[in-house]
């Protein structure tokens, strides 16, 4: 069953909280929230809200809450890529390539990893 969906603000938070690995609700106000205006309860309130729909699990250390994503590393950014790609580009990724071919600013190592994947996606394609 799929996650439901988040929104730019949550997935930046999310993001966040992955990049700490763990961390209570004072600190992300204090150094997610604070640098974009938000106050302490509404970072606890997005908290909360995306605990209830599975993307942050939390575990009490010490009488004090420590949230953590859900799921492995970077898999945040994958789920809101592959949602983005379902629901914006309606499952096409050539969109995003034609946009990604235009932006000058594609480094060294970019272009290497984008190699890779082509080579690995075409690997897969023989294998099948």
């Amino acid at each position: 069953m799929r996650k439901p969906t988040i929104g730019d603000q949550e997935l930046a938070l999310l993001h966040h909280i992955d990049e700490c690995g763990t961390a209570s609700v004072g600190e992300v106000a204090a150094s997610f929230g604070e640098p974009r205006g938000l106050a302490r309860s509404t970072v606890l309130t997005m908290m909360e809200r995306l605990r209830g729909k599975g993307y942050l699990k939390r575990r009490q250390l010490k009488g004090m809450f420590r949230y953590s994503t859900a799921t492995g590393p970077g898999e945040v950014m994958r789920s809101a890529v592959g949602s983005f790609v379902e629901k914006t580009l309606s499952g096409s990724v050539s969109p995003f390539v034609a946009w990604l071919s235009e932006r000058a600013e594609v480094s060294d190592s970019e272009l290497a990893e984008l190699e890779a994947l082509v080579t690995q996606l075409q690997s897969r394609r023989k294998e099948s």
